[in-house]
């Protein structure tokens, strides 16, 4: 059993620590780590998510009960994160919301989908696509929310609707997952050679969003507000995974889409919560710092969560 979860964690880190070291050492410069990272993100994750969207099965993907137990926990750790950031580290709201958004806003793509297809096979990822297709939008539609009320004081219901949609359909991820279900709604078929090209460039989806996240850590050494960080990475790594581990068996989710919530929710805090406190200027120093700290934490808490679900 330890071999075989070493297995399935270690590969996945090794190429995230290969784009650290070759970054760290100056083989690779930020600007090619950027331009793999806009590569992965912004073209190669979007077409694997697009074609994963218009493929799969929907009636058996969207089991209300893993949405619930998932969702349920993600809302909970932000509301954990703002009222602890509040009350533990007496930051300011602003602050408080980027804070909360670290802790609601979980590595599905980078981390989740690689982890469970070693461990469980590409056959068991119906649950990770179903969450991921609600990912950002319930992500960001929160956290924006929140951070545009609080900084209009609850004044700008207008405002903050608009800058919820803009940043929602600005962002390719979301962009690719509405493309995949209209299609997949509209019953329509994606024709071969297109299938086969959308094929080879998702093969480099992965290790190169991988790769690339290793070297944008070397940016992000940790300095200041540990405890805050701490916080954070607990949050995310233990809380919200035994949430949905709590709630999933009380509503006797079927093994498969268990198994792709805990782990998911066991993920290491997603980069998506740097952008978010980079967007608005707030928290920013926690936010890096928590991404780095969760995501090598991570190797011994997934350890963890995957002999649980053994």
């Amino acid at each position: 059993m330890f071999q075989s979860l070493i297995d399935v964690i270690l590969p996945v880190f090794l190429v995230v620590g290969a784009g650290y070291a070759a970054t760290a050492r100056g083989v690779l410069s930020q600007d090619h780590i950027e331009g793999v990272m806009k590569f992965a993100q912004g073209f190669a994750i979007p077409c694997l998510l697009f074609k994963a969207m218009a493929e799969l099965d929907l009636s058996a993907s969207f089991d209300p009960r893993l949405l619930a137990s998932f969702y349920t926990g993600a809302f909970t750790c932000f509301l954990i994160g703002v009222f602890g950031a509040r009350i533990l580290f007496k930051r300011d709201w602003e602050d408080c919301i980027a804070i909360g958004f670290c802790c609601l806003f979980s590595n599905s793509v980078l981390l989740g989908l690689p982890i469970t297809e070693r461990a469980f096979g590409p056959d068991n990822l119906t649950g990770n696509y179903a969450i991921i297709a609600f990912h950002s939008p319930f992500c960001y539609g929160v956290g924006i929310t929140a951070m545009e009320f609080v900084r209009n004081r609850g004044a700008g219901g207008i405002r903050t609707a608009v800058s919820v949609l803009n940043a929602m359909f600005r962002n390719v991820l979301i962009l690719g997952i509405t493309l995949g279900f209209a299609v997949n709604l509209s019953g329509l078929t994606i024709p071969l050679v297109v299938d086969e090209a959308l094929s080879l460039i998702i093969r480099a989806a992965l290790p190169g969003a991988l790769f690339a996240l290793g070297g944008v850590l070397v940016k992000y050494r940790p300095e200041g507000d540990m405890r805050a960080i701490l916080f954070v990475c607990f949050t995310s790594l233990m809380i919200h995974p035994s949430i949905v581990w709590t709630m999933g068996s009380a509503l006797a989710l079927p093994q498969d889409l268990f198994r792709s919530g805990v782990l998911n929710a066991a993920m290491a805090t997603g980069f998506n919560g740097y952008i978010f406190a980079n967007m608005y200027g707030r928290a920013k120093r926690v936010a890096a710092s928590s991404v780095l700290i969760a995501t090598g934490a991570s190797i011994l808490t997934v350890w963890f969560w995957l002999l649980m679900l053994s």
